[in-house]
């Protein structure tokens, strides 16, 4: 990169800064800074969502999966069917009743429902699951942008982290919000020039005929995930992710809190209408991408090309894809894009990394200072005292997710991959019981603390049954997706056994579902059209194999 480069990427980061400096004036409590006073808009909240579920790792990886990774082709797409359905739930139901009270932390709702035990429990399988998710998102980004800037991996993991820790600190959830509604366009224009200027180079039809057919495959109707090689198939896919992204929507406080910024419950159903119909698109978009750069990549005079850029020949340009398929998008920027175009297109994905990060530390942020540090460490302080204590909170995360980046780094490859695999294991272990506290809160009044605590952890139990981690049993090997549902099912399972022997519960009716309302009986008929957009991305996706 040459000077012009760098002054894009240094002109945004000082944007992004400056931002955070202005909005941290209009800050008076905690709500301001965890919830932005209930003044966020609708389309400014569905995007800081999309934002953050298009990381660097989906700009980077996924065009790697799709063009060159083993196993990999457009089944990418498969991650997208369950979102739609999931989405109803949240709008119809969960969201709703969370709307209604004045949460910061959505963990207080446990508490509400069943007790502090509850809430403590639950408010802690959250904290490790996103506080390792996080830093594990700083590593994956820490890669990327190391290789694009030629810079160590430490070095660019304490760039980028101290860079958004600074943003997140000081303009709390506002900033991340608009920050994040700012970084939904640039991702969005950087994958359509990177994608234009590859089809441009390589022609529509040697686009659709350079990859081998078998990534056009996406729908597998035969196989169920109960092996390896079926972990991309459409039922586990669409059932084990219709769980996944229900607890992920609608119980993770990452996803929640952005929700909570927004006015009214019919105004947060808006914003999530943008994900359930915006995904699929969005996620196609750089799927193609992913076609028309491996095109390129296909031809015969692409390597040296590339070689010729990065001072390689092409047999180390071949060694080096065939090692990390990671590094197939950053040399097409470098190698076809002109200079000025490719600083903006790192911006674009430091932009999607730290929208995958912002989020991350408000959010274990709010937590802890609302479920441990007001109950547990100190006597009832005034508004400031608690404004600044969240921002050393948040410090805090950020060092932590920095530090444990830093460490993860420091592992050789096999042991880092065997890391993230461990880390993004524990999400699936985690969402389905987490899921199920919370509907059984909203469904049941039989349904005590203690049973749903017992259910919560017989569903991680029965999770970590299936995984077999440390291979101490025999058992068969299934998708991870599965687990999100066999997760859920065993929380309900054994919380409903457990509540038979209890005494009938006294429980507050502004914790249980309400009949819908006027509005809300308005959203029935908008619910069907997204049940047939579900059905709709099915068509296109059979649709695109059938092109393949």
């Amino acid at each position: 990169m040459n000077y012009l480069d760098w002054l894009v990427i240094i002109l945004y980061v000082g944007m992004v800064i400056g931002l955070a400096l202005y909005l941290t004036r209009t800050q008076r409590d905690i709500e301001d800074y965890y919830l932005a006073g209930k003044r966020i808009k609708w389309w400014q909240s569905g995007a800081s969502t999309m934002a953050t579920q298009l990381g660097a790792i989906s700009f980077i990886s996924a065009p790697a999966f799709v063009a060159l990774k083993d196993g990999g082709g457009l089944k990418w797409l498969c991650y997208e069917f369950g979102v739609p359905l999931a989405l109803i739930l949240v709008m119809g139901i969960i969201i709703p009743v969370l709307h209604r009270h004045n949460y910061i932390s959505i963990y207080e709702y446990l508490e509400h429902r069943f007790d502090g035990g509850t809430r403590s429990l639950v408010s802690l399988l959250f904290q490790l699951g996103r506080g390792l998710a996080t830093a594990v998102a700083v590593l994956a980004g820490g890669l990327i942008v190391s290789t694009a800037l030629n810079m160590s991996t430490a070095s660019a993991i304490i760039l980028i982290g101290v860079v958004t820790l600074i943003y997140d600190v000081l303009g709390g959830i506002r900033v991340v919000i608009l920050s994040d509604f700012l970084q939904m366009m640039i991702i969005v224009a950087g994958i359509m020039i990177c994608g234009g200027v590859a089809i441009s180079l390589v022609g529509w039809n040697q686009a659709w005929t350079a990859l081998d057919p078998e990534r056009f495959l996406i729908l597998d109707f035969k196989r169920w995930g109960f092996s390896q090689e079926g972990s991309y198939a459409f039922w586990p896919m669409t059932i084990g992710g219709f769980f996944l992204y229900a607890s992920y929507y609608g119980c993770d406080q990452s996803q929640v809190q952005r929700e909570l910024t927004v006015g009214s419950v019919n105004d947060v159903r808006k914003s999530l209408m943008v994900n359930a119909l915006g995904r699929f698109p969005l996620v196609l978009l750089y799927s193609m991408m992913g076609v028309f750069v491996g095109a390129i990549f296909s031809s015969p005079e692409a390597l040296p090309q590339v070689g010729s850029v990065m001072g390689m020949d092409s047999e180390a340009v071949s060694a080096l894809l065939e090692r990390d398929p990671d590094r197939m998008l950053p040399l097409f920027i470098f190698s076809y894009l002109p200079h000025g175009v490719i600083g903006f297109i790192f911006v674009a994905i430091i932009a999607a990394l730290m929208s995958s990060l912002d989020s991350g530390l408000n959010s274990l942020s709010a937590v802890t200072m609302r479920d441990f540090y007001q109950r547990y460490v100190t006597e009832p302080k005034d508004d400031r005292h608690y404004l600044i204590v969240s921002k050393l909170i948040t410090l805090f995360w950020g060092i932590f997710c920095i530090a444990a980046a830093l460490g993860f780094a420091a592992f050789g490859e096999a042991t880092r991959q065997t890391t993230i695999v461990l880390i993004n294991a524990v999400g699936s272990l985690l969402y389905g019981p987490i899921l199920a506290a919370f509907l059984l809160g909203m469904f049941t009044k039989r349904v005590g603390a203690h049973s749903v605590k017992l259910g919560v952890v017989a569903g991680i139990f029965v999770n970590i049954y299936f995984w077999n981690p440390l291979n101490l049993w025999p058992t068969a090997p299934i998708s991870w997706l599965w687990w999100n549902f066999t997760g859920f099912a065993a929380a309900i399972g054994v919380a409903l056994l457990a509540a038979n022997v209890e005494a009938d519960q006294m429980v507050h009716k502004s914790t249980m579902i309400q009949p819908l309302e006027a509005s809300s009986k308005k959203w029935k008929a908008i619910y069907m059209l997204v049940v047939g957009y579900f059905f709709f991305i099915i068509l296109v996706s059979h649709l695109i194999q059938q092109a393949g």
